[in-house]
């Protein structure tokens, strides 16, 4: 590999895109929409053809977008959004998803756990509490493993695994710049680490102790309605965890994840993109963690622990596209008022030009659920003034709500959030067939978005 292209294996997540969103029109949004229908229709209509080819359809929507885009702006302009895609988003994304993926990966938690109510609300509210101290990510790659094993006498199951990315992918994310993107790039703009702590915490308690209650109710219903359970009766085994080297290196990953806002070398050049030195240095040690990782476990662990590397090439494949596509609408919406989407970004304040927090709330929140939730944060972040000391203080109602709807209702959506994608790949992956885009949309209408109503009532 060339050392430039490694170098840009190596860069962190930037604030503005090649593209210039004043000379956008909403046409332009046209690929991505294309790419979210397919992802979300496919399945459903051609599902052969989707499971052997996915990688080629979402070629085809990158090619619909950066065809008319290279002949409307020209080659360079063109080079230059690919360029920016891969340097400042998607290499950065996809090196950390890796790095947790096979560590992740690499626990295997043994002995006799077996899916009740009680114990599967508990392994959930576990995740959901580490997810804010090891990132969603991380707490999904560790536990998705150990809720499918313990699960796997069970016929109705689904809904645990929907009820996971619920609270584990995304709501256990909210306190700390560790647990979700979004809230990291608020740390790297400036936002104190323990803000999202003590701003956050109680929409965080209000909706992680509502959804338990509801998941242990609807869990316990459906358990009753299970066949004779032999694993209930049979001799139980210690739990213990093996792995845990493994372990230790999500731990390096937290702390690389860490390093990149406290330590500031400077920046370096990478194919005409300006990078921080640290997330040069960071990314390496993801890089480095996967490597070991790979080298240090055991194939027959890997086995016992269903590891496979499907899920990961497909979420490699589909968000390589997710991310150039996402382009021109994160532009838009960068343009704010001069853009297409002026009369959109005119509601979040009202005739006095205040903030108006409920809108900001619910724009971030369901922009995020259908694209990338951190850069979405960004836009929201930016166009209620950009300066965090103001939005920490006087803005504060404002700078949580845009943190609260870029991190819960990432929930919302397969797409909003990494880890959602990742989670249900690698539950089919396990034979577990789960809810189907507008499936699962529409167990988040029913579970989270009323959910999210009573929240803007009570916080916002």
């Amino acid at each position: 590999m060339p050392l430039a292209l490694l170098l840009a294996c190596l860069a962190g997540p930037a604030e503005a895109a090649a593209i210039d969103g004043r000379q956008l029109g909403l046409v332009w949004t046209l690929p991505f929409a294309g790419i979210l229908l397919s992802i979300a229709l496919m399945p459903i209509l051609t599902p052969g053809f989707w499971h052997h080819h996915y990688g080629k359809v979402a070629a085809f929507w990158g090619g619909f977008f950066l065809l008319p885009f290279l002949i409307a702006f020209g080659p360079a302009m063109a080079a230059q959004e690919v360029v920016f895609v891969a340097v400042q988003e998607y290499i950065p994304f996809i090196v950390l998803l890796l790095a947790l993926y096979t560590t992740g990966g690499g626990v295997l938690l043994r002995g006799t756990l077996v899916g009740t109510p009680l114990t599967n609300t508990a392994l959930l509210a576990i995740g959901t509490i580490l997810a804010s101290f090891m990132g969603t990510t991380g707490a999904s790659m560790l536990l998705i493993r150990p809720v499918l094993r313990a699960n796997q006498h069970r016929t109705r199951k689904v809904h645990i695994f929907v009820f996971f990315i619920f609270l584990v992918s995304n709501i256990g994310g909210s306190l700390t710049p560790i647990g979700d993107p979004p809230l990291y790039l608020g740390f790297l703009k400036g936002v104190s680490f323990f803000w999202p702590t003590t701003h956050l915490f109680l929409p965080f308690l209000f909706c992680a102790v509502i959804l338990l209650a509801i998941f242990y109710a609807l869990d316990s219903l459906l358990y009753a309605r299970e066949p004779a359970r032999p694993a209930d009766t049979a001799p139980r085994e210690k739990l213990s965890i093996e792995g845990w080297p493994n372990v230790w290196l999500i731990g390096v990953v937290v702390l690389g994840v860490l390093l990149q806002g406290i330590w500031k070398p400077g920046d370096v050049q990478i194919l005409s993109e300006t990078v921080g030195l640290e997330r040069v240095v960071a990314i390496g040690i993801f890089l480095a963690v996967t490597v070991v990782s790979m080298l240090i476990t055991s194939n027959a662990l890997r086995e016992a622990n269903g590891f496979a590397w499907g899920a990961m090439a497909e979420v490699a494949k589909l968000f390589a596209a997710i991310f150039l596509c996402m382009g021109p609408v994160l532009a838009i919406l960068k343009a704010g008022p001069e853009g297409s989407a002026a009369a959109l970004v005119a509601l979040t304040s009202d005739a006095s030009g205040a903030p108006i927090p409920w809108v900001y709330f619910w724009m971030s929140g369901v922009l995020s659920s259908f694209l990338d939730n951190a850069p979405t944060y960004l836009v929201f972040f930016n166009l209620a003034g950009g300066d965090p000391n103001y939005l920490m203080t006087q803005g504060a109602a404002t700078l949580t709500a845009v943190s609260a709807g870029s991190v819960f209702m990432g929930a919302n959506s397969y797409i909003g959030n990494a880890p959602n994608f990742m989670v249900k790949a690698i539950v089919e992956e396990n034979g577990v067939r789960m809810p189907s885009f507008f499936g699962y949309c529409a167990w988040a209408l029913i579970f989270l978005v009323p959910l999210f109503v009573l929240v803007t009532l009570i916080f916002f």
